[in-house]
């Protein structure tokens, strides 16, 4: 690797700002539900720190709010954010580090004087947690992949999403004026906790993304024959949901065996479902997530044996419905080896590792090159009140977010546009 030296070494993030940041933004509800009274508290706050910093603020038609400010050269700007809308009774971290922390680095970079070449766009998404309508709407927009339907679609309450959109200040009726097209977005960074325990476990500070997992479903149907629990001599009992409690047994020792990242059973559906009834029918989800979408399919056949095996001996019917997979998004090489080289700079050591979960991220890599940045979470826990990420690491993966962004600054304004 060649050597590296500090991009902006006067640039540097003040923890204790950074800190102050996130508790303002906790302050405006424990629950920020997309487009809630307390999300629209959170956004105002956020477009507050942004013009503080000196970032011109606008709402597009989906509701992002996206903090623009200019570069020494007409070039695509480089993006970096997240989301602040959480899922009900979630944390401080989730979401709310990255576009606290892409606030914090648009600071730095103006107390330190120093001007990129690239313009820069700090973007807090909406409605990534998807609570109440479909998740990642806010960065769907911006790639063009949400549309009329999604607009239509209604919430508990009889409110459409193009409602919501417009509670706060975007504009459905001009929805595909917040889509972007592939290099008008240089490239897009997202600081996020790890939401898992992996990095505590090996205490490591820094996680860098290799690129987020796709997911496979398969529903599940498993029929068996109801009768009386009392009366129906064990040997003769066709057990819908013994047979289930065998597959979900399997779906587990699937993934500890290494065939797939995780595997997890997380719905079930009993029928009669009576404490004297034996159960007739079990409906279950069976959901895989993996980076290489080979070994996820390959352990999705792998269940459907087991299944097969499982209804042969128990004498019950099992079928599965495998619906098309969420393809993975491998994060770019370059914003990677970008991460990389600015851990070396600053002396931070790092994990390789995928992230299980979605974000916006994802969406965006349809637009240009993508990275990741994970930084620990304590207990591994996540959309809890009890997430929690120790204010020093937050300012650690802030700073890495920023020398990121002004080495990517650097090599693709020499790259002139040449990044896959």
């Amino acid at each position: 690797m060649a050597p590296v030296r500090p991009l902006s070494p006067k640039a540097q993030i003040d923890g204790a700002s950074l800190y102050r940041r996130i508790q303002l933004m906790s302050e405006t509800g424990p629950t920020r539900l997309a487009y809630s009274e307390e999300d629209i508290r959170g956004r105002t706050v956020v477009m507050e720190m942004m013009r503080e910093v000196g970032l011109r603020v606008s709402v597009d038609a989906a509701g992002n709010i996206v903090g623009r400010c200019g570069g020494r050269r007409p070039l695509p700007p480089l993006a970096f954010g997240s989301h602040i809308d959480t899922v009900r009774n979630g944390g401080h971290y989730d979401g709310i580090l990255g576009v606290m922390a892409a606030i914090e680095c648009v600071g730095a970079l103006q107390e330190a004087g120093h001007k990129t070449e690239h313009p820069l766009e700090v973007i807090a998404f909406s409605n990534e947690e998807g609570q109440r309508f479909g998740a990642l709407c806010g960065s769907r927009a911006m790639v063009g992949a949400l549309g009329a339907e999604d607009l239509a679609h209604a919430d508990e309450s009889g409110r459409t999403l193009g409602e919501a959109i417009r509670s706060i200040g975007g504009n459905p009726e001009k929805l595909r004026t917040a889509a972007r097209q592939v290099g008008e977005v240089a490239a897009f960074v997202e600081l996020h906790i790890e939401q898992g325990g992996t990095l505590e476990q090996a205490r490591v500070p820094v996680g860098i993304v290799e690129g987020i997992s796709g997911i496979s479903y398969a529903d599940v149907r498993i029929v068996g024959s109801a009768n009386h629990s009392g009366t129906t001599a064990m040997e003769l009992r066709k057990d819908a949901l013994a047979s289930a409690a065998e597959l979900v047994l399997c779906v587990r020792r699937a993934a500890l065996d290494k065939r797939c990242q995780v595997a997890t059973v997380g719905q079930l559906a009993v029928s009669p479902n009576a404490m004297n009834i034996i159960p007739g029918e079990v409906l279950l989800t069976i959901e895989v997530r993996d980076l290489d979408r080979k070994k996820m399919m390959a352990t999705v056949k792998h269940l459907q044996e087991c299944g097969q095996g499982i209804a042969f001996r128990s004498g019950v019917q099992i079928e599965f419905s495998v619906r098309t997979p969420i393809e993975s998004v491998p994060c770019s090489e370059v914003v990677r080896e970008a991460i990389v080289r600015s851990c070396a700079e600053l002396g931070f050591k790092f994990q390789t590792l995928p992230s299980g979960a979605g974000h916006d991220a994802q969406m965006m890599a349809k637009l240009a090159p993508i990275g990741m940045i994970f930084v620990p979470s304590m207990g591994g826990i996540s959309h809890s009140p009890r997430e929690f990420t120790s204010s020093e690491d937050c300012a650690r993966g802030a700073q890495l977010l920023l020398e990121s962004i002004l080495r990517l600054d650097e090599i693709l304004h020499e790259l002139t546009g040449s990044v896959e």
